[in-house]
């Protein structure tokens, strides 16, 4: 299926999504190697992250975009200025609540609630979304991959046990799945309806959260102490370039032709490659449950892919010709 409102075939989409999951989940394992390296706080990688990838986009956008043409089918429409400055400013907002709860409910409740909570529960609060304000239905496939993606976060996050809950931490990781929740939902909203143009809005989504990010880590301290500069300016090169530019660039051109709930559960990829680069790279050891976790997850994004892709074909025979955003 074709969503003619931005070009991108729905399994071009579905692709992309994978791609940025798999990068996003590199980033855990490259800010625990800046923490070794200096004395860096999660807010200042945050910013810098932010701030390096929005540069890196910038660099790379083409400085005119081609002009598409119309068919009689298949009007041309504009997006407002004011659609467009609302969509991109609560992106923005939904983007830096997301990443700066999370490594706030990380400090706060460790690693595991934290990313059991989030991860948890995004999935639930954009299906609810969904349901709520698109009128999007799992159906019984979707549903079922849901609950096997979420019990084998579970499995994962859990399996070693020992994990200490603290309310206020998990307070802040039910904040952060709320701001990917409603990033996620305004990137379908508006893609849907061919209001949502993937390179303007990962552009100045990054540019809002870059600005509410400064003054939370001027306040810690941008500039981290360190022994090994090189090694640390590599280290957040790498998280500018791929986890950031390239992963939130598919994310939001993904996001916006597949159907929202599936992009919740696609994403659950990030802990299943963040646990694998924690035994390769970091040294980690591999339990029984990482493992059963991981072929739950993956398993479900693949049963998830195969309902979304019979969805698509459903809407693709019903769906008249929708217009095209220039």
């Amino acid at each position: 299926m074709s969503n003619t409102a931005v070009g991108l075939p729905v399994g071009r989409g579905l692709l992309y999504l994978i791609v940025a999951g798999a990068a996003w989940g590199t980033a855990g394992a490259a800010a625990s190697l800046v923490y070794r390296t200096s004395d860096m706080g999660p807010v200042a990688l945050s910013f810098w992250r932010c701030a390096g990838g929005l540069a890196l986009l910038l660099a790379a956008r083409p400085r005119r975009r081609p002009r598409p043409a119309g068919r009689a089918d298949r009007p041309v429409v504009r997006e407002t200025l004011g659609s467009r400055a609302l969509r991109t400013g609560l992106t923005g907002l939904g983007l830096a609540l997301f990443q700066t709860a999370y490594f706030a409910a990380v400090e706060a409740t460790g690693l595991a609630v934290a990313t059991v909570v989030t991860l948890g529960a995004g999935p639930v609060l954009i299906a609810i979304g969904a349901r709520l304000t698109m009128g999007e239905r799992l159906g019984r496939g979707g549903g079922a991959a849901v609950v096997g993606a979420l019990t084998g976060l579970g499995v994962l996050v859990l399996g070693g046990g020992g994990a200490t809950v603290r309310p206020w931490g998990v307070v802040l990781a039910a904040l952060s799945a709320a701001g990917y929740s409603a990033m996620t939902l305004l990137t379908r909203w508006f893609g849907g309806d061919g209001r949502a143009d993937g390179s303007r809005t990962t552009v100045w989504a990054f540019a809002v959260t870059t600005l509410c990010l400064l003054p939370l880590g001027l306040a810690e301290g941008l500039v981290p102490h360190t022994a090994r500069p090189a090694h640390l300016l590599a280290l957040l090169v790498y998280i500018a370039a791929v986890p950031t530019a390239l992963a939130y660039a598919l994310f939001f051109a993904g996001a916006a032709v597949v159907r929202s709930a599936a992009v919740s559960v696609i994403m659950l990829l990030e802990p299943v490659c963040a646990a694998v680069l924690a035994v390769g790279l970091l040294g980690e050891r591999l339990t029984a449950a990482t493992l059963a976790g991981t072929l739950l997850m993956l398993g479900s994004v693949a049963g998830l892919a195969v309902a979304e892709a019979r969805a698509a074909g459903a809407e693709r025979a019903a769906a008249p010709a929708e217009p095209l955003l220039v």
